[in-house]
């Protein structure tokens, strides 16, 4: 009797998502994963063939390698540098030097760093933006946000993650990582870092639920209700994982105790698999609910690996890749990107408008700011009327494509101080600049020149070897910030250091 009645759910949920008009959207964000934390190879031979390297190795991430045999991953993928700028490039399809939140957002106060611009926008996102659950509200979905959101501090209209568009928030606040992982601590509430305590999830308060298994269990709940609803879900599931601090979930510690890598490395692995374990369990919940062959599932990380395996800049946590988290080479700005039905099913009328290539791979780029353009593609929903975006809709990509209207461009502004500091990073094709502002000797900046073709892993600096191609990069770079109306790190004094062309 409770097998046909499972059946009978199961068949009603099946009708309902036949009926709908628009396809769900799952963004599946995982916080400071960066392209190298997983078993599933990205980077590729120069004929486009996944190419495995030790890291590969060391994660295990069935999950992702399930999403990447039912849809495309992108092995050229660029984020910001850091989580908050990242956040809102996604809701707005705008790039950081246009919106401005160009640092990670600190909850208590300004972090813009000593010579950081002084009018970055360390608020974040607001009630008149127009994000993009809310365009998505305008066409019908119902929006739920769970987990880290990160949006602005206390005080804040973003700090509420329903100000911005979400009809449903859980676990999001302004903080930008857990008080702890532990149901038994209270993720913070009860032990732990108290000021970084992820709110709402007291019914697993002193229990063994792992906060990456609170989330998700929170977010099928969602799910289902807006079946229930018979409404079109966005669901916008934002992992605290993999940010530190970097604590062992015990399910899996046994995969790499043999190791003789740091406990802090193992434990960071532990999230890694967790978080994956979260990913395979939405995607189970969608397919026995029946919503799977109408589910847009997209998986991204924020920013580069902070993986806790050796030094910033050189070739470690993210090897072979360059730099980690923070930094203004490839490791920190490189990020997983998958893109899948949740059951691809060539019938399917939603998949017959976006056929998405199966176990395909994506050598052409793509940014943080196409998933705004590219999700209200997806969802028929309108771009606002007069609004800038920076993005692409990601459309002809996923079919397996080349976009031949794509600019082959992608700047990231970072006027603060971190792991890389006061710099802006500038790729136009095959060549890739690091131009830092040298806050401390305004008239000497230092410039870094790379050709990713040849030299994939920023290994030969040519900026004193081809000065003719480094002038026109500068050139380009200047142009580009202009276009966004960036703000510039400043001097001593005060005075706003703009890029010195170097004609």
């Amino acid at each position: 009797m409770k097998r046909n009645t499972c059946l009978l759910l199961s068949l009603c949920a099946g009708q309902f998502a036949f009926a709908q008009d628009r396809p769900n959207i799952v963004l599946f964000l995982v916080d400071d994963m960066g392209l190298m934390d997983t078993s599933l190879p990205f980077l590729t031979d120069e004929s486009g063939n996944a190419e495995r390297y030790p890291l590969n190795d060391w994660y295990r991430t069935p999950n992702m390698e399930r999403m990447a045999r039912q849809g495309i991953l992108f092995s050229t993928f660029y984020a910001q540098s850091v989580s908050s700028p990242s956040r809102a490039s996604i809701m707005t399809g705008q790039n950081a030097a246009r919106h401005r939140t160009t640092n990670w957002i600190n909850s208590e106060d300004n972090n813009r760093t000593p010579f950081g611009p002084p009018e970055w926008n360390w608020q974040g996102l607001s009630s008149r933006t127009p994000t993009l659950p809310k365009m998505l509200q305008k066409a019908g979905y119902k929006t739920i946000q769970i987990g880290k959101a990160h949006f602005g501090p206390i005080g804040s209209e973003g700090e509420n993650p329903e100000n911005v568009g979400f009809d449903v928030s859980i676990a999001g606040s302004s903080i930008g990582q857990p008080g702890s992982y532990y149901g038994e601590a209270g993720y913070g509430n009860i032990r732990g870092n108290k000021a970084r305590a992820v709110p709402g999830l007291e019914k697993y308060h002193g229990t063994n639920t792992f906060l990456s298994d609170a989330l998700t269990f929170e977010a099928n709940e969602q799910i289902d209700k807006a079946v229930e609803e018979k409404k079109p879900f966005f669901l916008y599931l934002g992992h605290y994982a993999v940010h530190h601090p970097f604590e062992t979930d015990p399910r899996f510690i046994g995969n790499y105790t043999d190791s003789d890598k740091s406990s802090d490395a193992k434990a960071f692995a532990t999230l890694i698999e967790g978080m994956d374990k979260s990913l395979g369990d939405v995607m189970d919940h969608l397919e026995k609910i029946g919503v799977a062959e109408n589910t847009l599932l997209v998986f991204l990380g924020d920013n580069g690996s902070d993986a806790p395996l050796g030094d910033e800049k050189g070739y470690t946590s993210s090897a072979p890749l360059r730099g980690k988290k923070g930094s203004e080479y490839e490791g920190g700005m490189r990020v997983p990107f998958i893109a899948c039905w949740a059951k691809p099913d060539g019938r399917n009328r939603f998949q017959k408008k976006l056929p998405i290539q199966a176990g395909g791979i994506q050598m052409q780029m793509g940014t943080v700011m196409d998933i705004y353009p590219t999700l209200l593609s997806v969802a028929e929903a309108k771009t606002p009327d007069g609004y800038t975006l920076d993005g692409v809709d990601l459309s002809v990509q996923l079919r397996g494509e080349r976009n031949a209207d794509r600019p082959e461009r992608f700047l990231m502004h970072f006027p603060h101080e971190h792991r890389g500091s006061y710099f802006t990073t500038y790729r136009e094709g095959d060549w890739k600049l690091i131009y830092y502002y040298n806050p401390l000797m305004p008239d000497r900046p230092v410039c870094e020149l790379y050709n990713l073709k040849k030299d994939p892993f920023e290994v030969h600096n040519l900026a004193t070897t081809d000065v003719e191609r480094l002038v026109k990069m500068v050139d380009a770079m200047a142009d580009e910030l202009e276009a966004e109306k960036a703000l510039y790190p400043v001097d001593a004094e005060g005075n706003p250091l703009k890029p010195v062309r170097l004609r």
